[in-house]
């Protein structure tokens, strides 16, 4: 058996176990098992009550953009302390289910990226024992996943004297068989390395573009593993085994790479969105490694768009539409085909620069979170949008965006009928399901 197959069989019986014992499966990495966003969770309620959710427990954390992760009972996240000279970002371990610390692991860091920094960005990746935590200057961590020892550590910054973006290293780490895939925005064809995942030493690199923001997902393309990385030039398939470019399509910038959310795939389409440069379709050859461009629309500015401009929310591909937020949190449903406009609905966040929701997706409903902390239990269709509740999970805090009374930019997770999310100042985590 290969390993594509292993893994469809593993999953397939994860999947299986989970329906059988009504426990939703874990939240392991950024956005989920598949780096998707989706669950399948049957007994999750298709309504809240209004007003604030109930929680099981918060914790006190500091400021950071990286959503938490969930894995064997343990919830993992980034943060930082300090000030001044005294800064330290830090790897979080908490039970799950009472939201205890059960380890730290810190080093100082020194932010030298735009902006104010308020914290690392990309989310935990638990795979096999081990915890992967990149911070937001490129320091990377590998640690045991239950008792926090370090195992590795590399300077990404250092190690690839790395052409920095602006709001620094987001993505998440990638887990592929032995190697860690990581964008680290190195000089020459570093943009995107691997690393052994027992010693942390470099296997291959590749691709001499800047970096962007999005994280490298992982497809299938006929009988081959294929790694897609969106950089600050370019959406570029790859050989997760050896860097070999399989195929690639332009994408530069007009104003600076800002490419934030995960691509989009359904099928043989692959879709992903940027606040400056519009969106762009690509169709997957099935057969084999090879990519081409369906479409490409660009508006004439971030508020003047067409199509989707998406800025941190992820679009998803749902049927024959794809449905997402625009630049100023417009919510919009798009024609698959051409990208033509279906509809835009202005309710799901308050209108404002760089609005932002965050979609996870449960069978045919998909559950939001929105920048003002709100969880909003949806149905997505070309119909419109079908908002059944709306209840405050967390408030928004000041530390990433000093207007509008602050912004809830992390991404939520959802596992074993719990929600968590997190802002500046605190973790929390919401029971969906009774429990029973």
């Amino acid at each position: 058996m290969n390993h594509f197959h292993r893994r469809i069989f593993c999953t397939l019986g994860l999947l299986t176990l989970a329906s059988a014992s009504a426990v939703a499966e874990d939240w392991p990495q950024w956005r989920g098992v598949g780096r998707d966003a989706t669950i399948q969770d049957d007994d999750l309620p298709r309504s809240l009550p209004e007003g604030p959710l109930p929680r099981k427990w918060s914790t006190p954390v500091g400021p950071g953009y990286s959503g938490p992760t969930i894995a064997n009972g343990r919830v993992y996240l980034t943060d930082r302390s300090g000030q001044g000279s005294e800064v330290q970002e830090r790897v979080l371990c908490f039970s799950a289910d009472t939201g205890e610390l059960l380890w730290q692991h810190a080093y100082p860091v020194e932010y030298s990226i735009g902006y104010q920094a308020s914290g690392p960005r990309a989310a935990v990746t638990v795979d096999r024992g081990q915890a992967i935590a990149v911070g937001g200057m490129g320091m990377m961590c590998c640690l045991d996943a239950e008792t926090g020892e370090l195992k590795w550590s590399r300077d990404l910054q250092q190690d690839y004297d790395a052409r920095m973006p602006i709001w620094g290293i987001t993505a998440a780490p990638l887990v592929y068989q032995d190697l860690v895939i990581q964008v680290a925005a190195g000089e020459g064809e570093a943009c995107l390395v691997a690393l052994d995942r027992e010693t942390g030493k470099q296997r291959w690199q590749a691709l001499d573009e800047p970096a962007g923001y999005s994280a490298p997902i992982l497809i299938r393309q006929g009988q081959q593993d294929v790694v897609v990385c969106w950089t600050g030039a370019s959406v570029s398939g790859l050989d997760p085994a050896t860097g070999k470019v399989f195929w690639s399509i332009e994408m530069k910038p007009r104003n600076m790479p800002i490419g934030v959310p995960t691509p989009a795939v359904r099928g043989d389409k692959l879709f992903v969105s940027s606040f400056y440069d519009g969106s762009l379709l690509i169709e997957l050859d099935q057969t084999r490694p090879a990519a081409k461009q369906l479409w490409r629309r660009i508006g004439i500015d971030e508020r003047n768009t067409d199509a989707l401009h998406a800025m941190i929310s992820g679009p998803i591909i749902k049927g024959d539409y794809i449905y997402g937020a625009d630049s100023y949190g417009e919510f919009r449903c798009l024609d698959l085909k051409t990208g033509d406009r279906i509809w835009e609905d202005l309710s799901v966040v308050p209108k404002a620069r760089w609005a932002t929701v965050h979609i996870i997706r449960n069978g045919n409903d998909e559950i939001m979170l929105n920048d003002r902390g709100e969880l909003l239990m949806t149905t997505l269709s070309p119909e419109g949008i079908e908002i059944r509740s709306r209840s405050q999970l967390i408030q928004p805090t000041t530390q990433q965006l000093k207007r509008r009374d602050g912004v809830v930019w992390a991404h939520p997770a959802i596992a074993d009928g719990k929600v968590f999310a997190r802002n500046d100042e605190e973790l929390v985590c919401a029971e969906l399901t009774s429990g029973e």
